[in-house]
């Protein structure tokens, strides 16, 4: 395994600009091009990064949205987001709610992300290592399916999956017959 020092970084002619940068915070080394030095040319006055070599926009890259630009929440889209969230929205502060989130996402519609490719992974410049599937401790099953309300051959018996909600007209039909 490489070790590398500060001692190396300072003896070594051509990795001279890897030294500690601890002008922001001393108790924290940020590695970075040093002005001056063996190698290195003076590109402007005092430490820091060269202009326009920057990968991070100098100025912001996004423009505010107008609430106009963004598409309109209907029932429709209220009631179908009920259904699959199995959320019933009650009361008109409930539906201020969802819509207000509603135009806060809907502002990524609006970037543009012309040439841009998806990733794979968040980290997908390096390598990913899976460890071997070995059982290091346990072969506790008595006491795994103990916690369980209800057990079939040793099997965790689940409770029945999630049950949509009624439509909205059917949730209308629905409380009506009930008052």
């Amino acid at each position: 395994m490489w070790s590398f020092t500060r001692r190396a970084a300072q003896s070594v002619p051509l990795l001279g600009w890897l030294r500690p940068n601890r002008a922001v915070n001393p108790r924290v080394a940020v590695w970075g091009r040093q002005t001056g030095g063996v190698g290195v040319e003076e590109s402007g006055p005092g430490p820091g990064p060269r202009p326009g070599r920057s990968k991070v926009p100098q100025s912001p890259s996004w423009q505010p949205v107008e609430v106009g630009e963004l598409p309109e929440v209907s029932m429709e889209m209220i009631d179908h987001l009920e259904r699959l969230a199995l959320v019933d929205f009650r009361n008109q502060e409930g539906v201020e709610r969802l819509a207000d989130a509603i135009q806060f996402a809907n502002q990524l519609h609006v970037v543009d992300t012309e040439g841009v490719e998806p990733m794979d992974s968040v980290l997908e410049d390096r390598s990913l290592y899976l460890r071997a599937d070995k059982v290091t401790e346990g072969y506790c099953t008595e006491v795994i399916l103990s916690n369980a309300k209800h057990v079939i051959e040793e099997y965790l018996v689940a409770p029945p999956g999630n049950i949509p909600l009624p439509k909205k007209e059917e949730r209308d039909s629905f409380l009506q017959h009930s008052n």
